[in-house]
């Protein structure tokens, strides 16, 4: 009977802890579909012919109970919300590689440490057939005192499967991001001091015009950004870009 009781309460908290989560979505590409799974605040899991990416694992090991280990870790900075140490210590990454910046390879835990390749700004690499681009990510004006100075951190695009997805970091609307060209999926950060605020996040991507976009990092010292309000300011513009309300912050 103990041990009934036990499974019970395993599955129902399995079960609670998948009914918070957003469900994934499905993208269509052409080796088989993409899923996007939103974690929490700037993570994410994609899954794409059979390999799993962790996008800067945050902000524990229970929000991926129930997905499978990770193939590839991309991370895109050194803050906590982004190069988590504990979140990295705690989930299995036995089999995975990991793409960083150099500041973030020179932070990584221990355990990690050998199974990193370092890409700068401007850079390319393939791994696990997926072309992986550094982008650069920062604020404006450019100042050496900035929280996110030029160079140290990476934004990502991602081409898998004739598909492109860009993933900011934490960034403001950087001519680099204005300039992006034939992307099918954005994430774009907007929770200030930190990054941007919805009116300068919609103008750039009205600007690089990515076919979907997901408002993401969004909570700020203000709580959770207008992301409604964002939204229907990309849209009052372009109403072909498909602009996606998810949940990021569950807990």
């Amino acid at each position: 009977m103990k041990r009934i009781t036990l499974l019970v309460f395993f599955y129902l908290a399995f079960f609670l802890v998948n009914a918070q989560r957003a469900a994934p979505d499905k993208i269509e590409t052409s080796s088989g579909p993409l899923m996007i799974q939103p974690i929490n605040h700037g993570s994410l899991v994609l899954t794409w012919n059979n390999k799993t990416i962790y996008i800067d694992p945050y902000p524990n090991a229970k929000a991926f109970d129930g997905i499978a280990p990770a193939d590839l870790i991309l991370i895109t900075d050194i803050h906590g919300d982004h190069l988590n140490a504990e979140t990295l210590n705690a989930i299995e990454t036995s089999k995975a590689k990991l793409v960083v910046p150099q500041a973030v390879a020179d932070q990584l835990p221990e355990k990690l440490k050998g199974k990193e390749t370092v890409l700068a700004n401007g850079k390319k690499i393939t791994e696990a057939g997926i072309t992986i681009s550094a982008i650069p990510m920062y604020n404006l004006p450019e100042a050496p005192d900035s929280r996110h100075t030029k160079g140290r951190g990476n934004g990502y695009v991602l081409n898998l499967g004739g598909k492109t997805v860009y993933i900011s970091g934490d960034t403001e609307d950087i001519p680099e991001m204005r300039a992006l060209k034939n992307i099918d999926v954005a994430f774009v950060c907007m929770n200030l001091p930190y990054t941007m605020d919805i009116e300068q996040a919609s103008s750039a991507v009205l600007e690089f015009k990515p076919k979907i976009v997901y408002p993401y990092h969004y909570r700020g010292q203000g709580g959770l950004n207008d992301v409604e309000g964002f939204k229907k300011l990309v849209n009052a513009v372009n109403p072909s870009i498909d602009v996606r309300l998810r949940n990021w912050y569950s807990e």
